[in-house]
């Protein structure tokens, strides 16, 4: 079973989950957003299958520095994602996509290990 993994590699959870799925032995094609950047249309993809709300990572930084306008942005997808996309620190990591279609968001590991059987 071959996954996608979206995030930042120098991230700690990031780090953590690369462990988690070498140790389970599963292969995986990763995507750094910082350095291949994110397009509208994939990001679309991922608001298929994940409310906005749980996509974007409000506990970070980027998004603690934004101003209450870009906030209120953040809440619609047609406003969201440009600022998703010049700010990809402000996507919830990892995310997953698998080969049925689906998708986990964070690192769960009983979430991830679902998905993997």
């Amino acid at each position: 079973m071959s996954i996608k993994v979206y995030g930042i590699k120098s991230c700690d959870t990031m780090k953590k989950t690369f462990n988690f799925l070498e140790e389970k032995g599963v292969d995986f094609e990763f995507t750094d957003y910082k350095k291949v950047a994110i397009s509208p249309e994939l990001l679309e993809g991922f608001l298929e299958k994940s409310p906005l709300e749980a996509l974007v990572n409000k506990k970070g930084t980027t998004y603690r520095k934004m101003d209450d306008a870009q906030k209120v942005a953040l809440e619609k997808a047609e406003t969201a994602i440009p600022i998703l996309i010049e700010n990809p620190s402000m996507i919830k990591r990892p995310l997953i996509t698998y080969p049925d279609g689906s998708q986990t968001l964070g690192f769960d590991k009983e979430n991830i290990t679902s998905h993997l059987s």
